[in-house]
């Protein structure tokens, strides 16, 4: 398949399924490669729908306009134009697309955000209630149980959980932890595990005869039989059975994502130093855990407890008399 006009890579419906699979095949994460597969899909419909003749900067430009105009989150649109320079570059390497125009692709500059978004996280009454949220006399409530306490309890990823295996639970300094967790970009990390997550562990694996298994994932699908089927479990189940106990508590848009900024919140908050959560994390950067913890906006010791105005709620003007503020 030897293309090198930007127009004959857009043309046929086979060809770009083969070059949208080219472009996702080197992404590690499952998550990542539906989220551009679709982000693939979506440019080469609009493509075709509005008959655009020249696949090049100025044409994705035009696309990410459009997103724009029609109230697409900056992230998301950052996220396609990623996917898009992605599909270029790899067509380019392919021989699919001349590097003149995978450049110019390139070039398409991602949307400025600016601030930083707080993100959601949980208090520690509510992380307990939703420990306590599954129904423990069941086979599936004490594999929630156990998914939910490793989520909180060593603040992993929803795809890391998915992918565990009974032999990550080892001791190591005279305590239990996960150790050789292949995480985000292929980093390993050992995350400490605390002895409440441990128990509600040891629990889940001995009712579902799981226990000694080595090779065995640690959490399966269970059915509505309430019996074990299946040999892994993925991502997007981890994140819908979340969705349900915090549906069930009314705990508002908390995602399992939340669950690994509750963990970080909970215990830098509760004396951990901070190196010891970026390490639990798997950061790269302290700067990174510090921009995830949202050091730089205290909520519970905020700028504005430090006005020292005293307002009367007694009143109708909502105000003292002159000079009393």
């Amino acid at each position: 398949m030897a293309v090198k006009s930007g127009h004959a890579l857009m043309r046929a419906d086979d060809e770009s399924e083969a070059i949208i699979e080219m472009a996702v095949a080197g992404l590690n994460s499952p998550h990542s490669r539906r989220a551009y597969r679709r982000a693939l899909r979506d440019f080469m419909a609009w493509y075709k729908d509005t008959g655009q003749t020249r696949l090049g900067k100025a044409t994705v430009a035009r696309y990410k306009k459009t997103l724009l105009d029609g109230g697409m989150g900056i992230s998301s649109v950052n996220q396609r134009l990623c996917a898009l320079r992605r599909m270029a570059r790899e067509s380019a390497d392919n021989g699919l697309l001349t590097d003149l125009v995978a450049s110019g692709i390139a070039r398409v500059e991602s949307v400025t955000q600016g601030g930083q978004r707080t993100g959601n996280w949980l208090s520690k009454r509510q992380a307990e209630a939703l420990l306590r949220a599954p129904d423990a006399n069941t086979l599936k409530g004490k594999r929630d149980r156990a998914m939910l306490a490793i989520l909180l309890g060593c603040g992993l990823r929803r795809q890391e959980v998915a992918s565990l295996k009974v032999r990550h639970i080892q001791q190591r300094d005279g305590r239990w932890a996960i150790v050789d967790l292949l995480g985000k970009r292929n980093k390993v990390r050992t995350a400490p595990m605390p002895s409440w997550a441990k128990t509600l562990l040891d629990r889940w694996l001995e009712a579902a005869g799981l226990a000694g298994q080595r090779e065995a994932r640690l959490f399966r699908p269970i059915n509505k039989a309430d019996r074990m089927h299946g040999s892994s479990i993925s991502g997007q189940a981890i994140y819908n059975t979340v969705a349900k106990y915090v549906a069930t508590l009314g705990l508002g848009d908390v995602a399992p994502h939340d669950l690994r900024r509750t963990f970080a919140k909970l215990s830098y908050g509760g004396g951990a130093g901070l190196d010891q959560v970026q390490l639990a994390l798997g950061h790269a950067s302290l700067l990174t855990t510090q921009r995830y913890l949202g050091l730089a906006l205290d909520l519970s010791d905020a700028a504005c407890d430090r006005l020292g105005l005293v307002v009367d709620l007694q009143s109708e003007s909502g105000l003292r008399p002159e000079g009393t503020l």
